[in-house]
């Protein structure tokens, strides 16, 4: 076998791995069925909360220790295009999500619809912004410096707007005691991390791999607990096949959107290619780490398996779209290299 047919083989084998889901998205579903088939309930429950609500508050410690001050600081001098940013995340996301309220009920159920608007609300990613536009060639140390500012900015803002459009559309919204709630649970082991960053922040990041757990198990607990909820409460019995797939869909339009108003609208503002990059990814996407734990505090004691499916399926949805964005950013960026070799090599001395 040639290397040409080797080459071929290999994009094709990457291609195809773009679309497959990735081993947390597997151990989501795998969380889901579990939940389904075998839902905490009772006592057991009970004790499994407290030992969820003690990994959530691990995991922002975890997050706090990791950012280093002197990211945050480089970062700040870029104003512009966190502005425009966190505008997309906390202004135009919401405001598409409130246009998905026409979709009659009878099309999209309230208690689905309810999870895509809560959606709109949340912070960027962190990891996956940051991946994407370092592969794509992107302003990586603005990509850190933005979503690890719309994860703190989210704290306050995710709870506020939660009360202002849920009340507004007559949604019930809920008690701003859970804004108190969020800053104890999430906040304040973010900030004792931060003020422990500096003598054991870099141990931290060098144990990314063995830290990794943390993160993804406090995320998967969370989710067991509120599908054994809903299940319990009879969650499959409420929300056909059809259901699910207007939500897949609502989550594909909703997402479709606002790479077309990220990518476009920062050339039209005039930012550079590696800003654009950092602007599309890091304003496209939203958090399934910080957005579980936040509904599992807003809205405490009601059931919130619908209210994080939608966001579940936005999580995949986002990560394979991003993975194809990426990719073409990265070809389009060699082929200028390439271009520009090119005509240096042709022109005279």
């Amino acid at each position: 076998m040639d290397d040409r047919t080797m080459t071929v083989l290999s994009r094709r084998e990457i291609a195809m791995r773009r679309f497959l889901p990735d081993t947390f998205t597997i151990l989501l579903v795998c969380t889901v069925i579990l939940a389904s088939l075998l839902p905490a309930s009772g006592t057991f429950a009970d004790y499994f909360g407290i030992a969820t609500d003690l990994a959530i508050a691990l995991l922002f410690f975890l997050h706090g220790a990791r950012l280093s001050r002197d990211v945050v600081i480089s970062g700040l001098l870029h104003w512009r295009l966190h502005l425009v940013i966190l505008l997309t995340t906390f202004g135009i996301f919401p405001l598409l999500g409130m246009a998905l309220g026409l979709i009659p009920d009878t099309i999209l159920p309230q208690p689905l619809y309810l999870g895509i608007l809560f959606l709109c609300v949340l912070p960027s990613t962190v990891q996956s912004s940051i991946a994407f536009t370092s592969m794509a060639g992107g302003n990586v140390p603005a990509a850190i410096c933005s979503a690890s500012a719309s994860n703190i900015f989210g704290m306050f803002l995710t709870p506020l707007l939660v009360g202002l459009l849920f009340s507004v559309g007559g949604h019930g919204g809920f008690s701003f005691d859970a804004l108190e709630q969020i800053l104890l649970q999430l906040l304040a082991p973010f900030i004792v991390g931060q003020i422990l960053q500096p003598w054991i922040g870099d141990w931290i990041r060098a144990k990314k791999k063995i830290l990794m757990p943390v993160d993804r198990g406090s995320i998967l607990m969370v989710v067991y607990l509120a599908f054994s909820t809903a299940v319990v409460e009879g969650l499959w019995h409420t929300f056909s096949i059809a259901d699910i797939a207007v939500v897949i869909v609502a989550d594909m339009v909703l997402l479709a959107i606002v790479l077309v108003l990220t990518m476009f609208g920062s050339r039209w503002l005039g930012f550079n290619k590696a800003d654009e990059i950092t602007i599309t990814f890091c304003g496209s996407k939203k958090s399934l780490a910080s957005g579980v734990p936040m509904a599992n505090v807003i809205f405490a004691g009601q059931s919130i398996g619908a209210i994080v499916l939608p966001l579940m399926l936005f999580h995949q949805i986002q990560l394979m779209v991003c993975a194809v964005i990426a990719q073409k950013y990265a070809a389009a960026a060699a082929r200028r290299a390439t271009d520009k070799e090119i005509d240096e090599a042709a022109s005279p001395a």
